[in-house]
């Protein structure tokens, strides 16, 4: 897990995010301040974590709703007291004065409470981004400019528009209700908004506030951005990990279900690693710091959440082309219905035909179309980070669930990635094996090679001194070459041994044949242009293995294994899992050549790997999955990382790219369904054959509740299982 780095983006903590500001809607855009979306008009929300911007925008709302609620709830009561037989108010004073307070009343909700609807709205015509506020603007706004007009120049109306007191109709409880129940549903947005990143705060939360530091005798408790690279550090039983480091003494029972999704602890020695926010067991140790600030594995995790969750998914173009017409559309059917009943209404034609029209307007709701994906992405791609599985875009979220071959690695995806030397065999009189281990040991000084690391760590093992060496090369897919004083040597596979032309002696070579049927991995070494002996490497294969390539293939997917390994290695372990097929002796472009050639027939490819040479076909293959214990160039060339390096990590994916992908199309359909159905209700369809009219405060409770509900269904994934 050292090796963590997401890829393409800045290492940045949620410190560096709490002063901007995104849409959820349109992830691309971010300002320095709260406001509103310049596309969509919806209400920023903080880029990071940031629970007191949060709070504060949910309680600026709450007050605002209230101040509506109170001067709302009279208008709507004088206006509904008119149905009332004998109506007690008009015992006050006549219905033109009661209009006259409807409207003093109207003006705190229209030009504070809910004011900034009336902003946006004119802010999408003057940029002619036309958005949900459009509509409520032009619904809304009309209603309450008709009224005042009705109130102050009566004359000009026909009878048509008035009532049986000889009044004009006014509708400042139509555009007071409206604009608060849209308010009610920005509040409730917000608050389930909130929700919609509980995974990152959960994550927040495992970062400790201090740690204990130690200076000479001295240990003296500090805060986080205090620590320094080699610092050392105490960390008592129970206290959380404070950054990534290594243990130096002691012992520990580490518990990384938090960061990983393991639910095991893991027991730690020195020189091992740990991760910051993980949880220590019983024991004291001390470490070194190693990575701190947004280097650590935890910063990276949510930054890598953060900005898989503002990406946008392939199935979201289609959301966005129909939010591209839509307001534009549902202004003309608003055109349409009011000419419509206007010409063939009942009487009072006009006072049906703008009633219903305004209906039109406010029940369209082009946000719950908008927010269908980007919030299953979000709280997707959180639950996917608590369960040790990163993605690092929509898009790779669903391109997982299209899969149906999956190409493994051996070394590190397959095994452990823990190889050691088991011996090392000379076939040549003249050298003993330590002779040969102490030119090995020479070599692969200057290769980062897995096999080459375990070779040195044999040799620190014998005491082997570390010779210069002149030369050096590694030849991709072979091995390497150098020269050692006068000696020219190579060490690597049967290709290498090719390259440098050396002769390999019938009896070694049937010796490394009988270690490779057992999957064991065998390096010649050559001196000159003869093969003098050879190591052997072994490299247990990870025990969750068989299990998890055995779900893949219950899910009807193909598991093929490509190795650089010798074909008597790759057959001895692919047997041993049941894989449906491998191929051996591949060079790294062997390896993209043959995902080219899969992808040629239609297959979807997902590739798992977690070293340099891997890279390349992580690149090419639909979705690249690396192993959190690889190497970052491998990381940072996948679209998926798992953070345990456990291959039961990509049916996790999958199980949650279906899951995500299900909810995205269940908020599509139902944003769809409720506009498509909504809008002809409220145009007055029904009218004809039931004598259903849908009144505009209708209307608007609706669309509020339309976004609230995609939201809610969004945050069902919190609950999915993918285990």
């Amino acid at each position: 897990m050292e090796h963590l780095h997401p890829v393409h983006h800045t290492k940045i903590n949620n410190a560096d995010h709490r002063g901007q500001f995104t849409c959820p809607m349109h992830p691309e855009i971010i300002r320095e301040k709260p406001g509103a979306c310049p596309i969509c008009g919806m209400d920023l929300v903080p880029l990071g974590v940031n629970v007191e911007q949060e709070d504060k925008t949910y309680e600026t709302l709450l007050r605002k709703f209230k101040i509506a609620t109170v001067f709302t709830v009279p208008i709507f009561l004088i206006a509904m007291s008119e149905m009332i037989p004998g109506n007690p108010i008009f015992r006050l004073m006549e219905l033109k004065y009661w209009n006259w307070v409807q409207f003093v009343f109207s003006i705190p909700v229209v030009f504070y409470a809910t004011w900034m609807f009336f902003q946006r709205a004119w802010q999408s015509v003057k940029t002619w981004k036309l958005n949900m506020f459009t509509l409520i603007g032009i619904g809304a706004g009309v209603a309450w400019l008709f009224s005042l007009v009705a109130l102050l120049f009566p004359g000009i109306f026909p009878d048509q528009f008035k009532t049986h007191h000889g009044t004009v109709y006014v509708y400042f409880e139509a555009a007071t209700v409206i604009l608060t129940l849209v308010l009610l549903g920005q509040l409730l947005e917000a608050r389930a908004h909130g929700k919609t990143n509980s995974a990152i705060k959960e994550l927040l939360k495992l970062a400790p506030n201090t740690a204990t530091r130690i200076q000479g005798e001295n240990e003296t408790v500090v805060a986080i951005e205090d620590i320094q690279k080699g610092d050392l550090l105490r960390v008592k039983p129970g206290e959380k990990i404070p950054v990534d480091g290594s243990i130096k003494s002691g012992e520990a029972i580490v518990d990384e279900s938090m960061i990983s999704g393991e639910p095991v602890p893991l027991e730690k020695q020195p020189g091992d690693k740990v991760s910051s926010g993980t949880i220590n067991g019983n024991k004291s140790f001390v470490m070194i710091a190693e990575k701190v600030g947004s280097e650590t594995l935890l910063s990276q995790i949510i930054e890598m959440v953060n900005s898989a969750s503002r990406s946008k998914a392939p199935i979201q173009k289609m959301a966005d082309k129909i939010s591209g017409y839509f307001v534009p559309v549902v202004v003309l059917i608003a055109i349409a219905t009011f000419m419509i009943w206007a010409i063939y209404g009942p009487e009072p034609a006009y006072v049906y035909a703008f009633v219903n029209a305004i209906a039109v307007l406010i029940i369209a709701c082009p946000c719950a179309l908008g927010l269908a994906t980007p919030m299953s992405v979000m709280v997707g791609v959180g639950k996917g980070a608590q369960a040790g599985v990163l993605i690092k875009n929509a898009e790779s979220l669903e391109k997982m669930n299209a899969i149906d071959v999956v190409i493994i690695d051996k070394t590190g995806t397959v095994t452990e990635g823990k190889p050691s030397v088991e011996k090392i065999v000379s076939a040549d009189p003249g050298f003993t094996e330590m002779e040969l281990l102490e030119k090995i040991v020479a070599l692969n000084n200057s290769s980062e090679h897995p096999l080459a690391q375990a070779t040195l760590r044999y040799g620190q093992e014998h005491k082997i001194a570390v010779q210069p060496i002149f030369n050096f090369e590694a030849v991709t897919g072979k091995g390497v070459v150098g020269q050692l004083q006068k000696e020219q040597l190579a060490l690597g596979n049967l290709k290498l041994m090719e390259h440098v032309k050396a002769q390999i002696d019938p009896i070694l070579n049937g010796q490394v044949e009988l270690a490779q049927k057992q999957g064991k991995t065998v390096s010649y070494l050559a001196i000159g242009q003869k093969a003098v002996g050879f190591v052997v490497i072994s490299d247990k294969i990870k025990e969750s293995a068989k299990e998890a390539i055995g779900k893949l293939q219950k899910e009807g997917l193909k598991v093929i294994m490509f190795t650089g390994d010798h074909e008597d290695t790759a057959k001895a372990v692919s047997s041993a899992l049941n894989l449906n097929g491998f191929k051996a002796g591949m060079l790294p472009e062997d390896k993209l050549n043959e995902i080219k050639k899969l992808q040629a027939e239609g297959k979807k490819v997902a590739m798992a790997g977690d070293g340099i040479n891997d890279a390349p076909a992580l690149s090419q293959a639909d979705i690249g999955i690396a192993m959190g214990t690889g190497t970052d160039v491998a990381i940072e060339s996948a679209a998926i990382t798992l953070v345990k390096g456990d291959l039961n990590g990509i049916s996790k994916a999958r199980l949650l790219s279906h899951k995500v992908m299900g909810n995205i199309k269940g908020n599509l359909f139902f944003a769809l369904g409720y506009n498509v159905l909504g809008i002809p209700v409220a145009a007055g369809l029904l009218y004809p054959l039931f004598g259903i009219l849908l009144s505009p405060m209708i209307a608007a409770l609706a669309m509020s509740f339309s976004s609230v509900s995609v939201i809610l269904n969004s945050l069902r994934l919190r609950t999915a299982k993918i285990e």
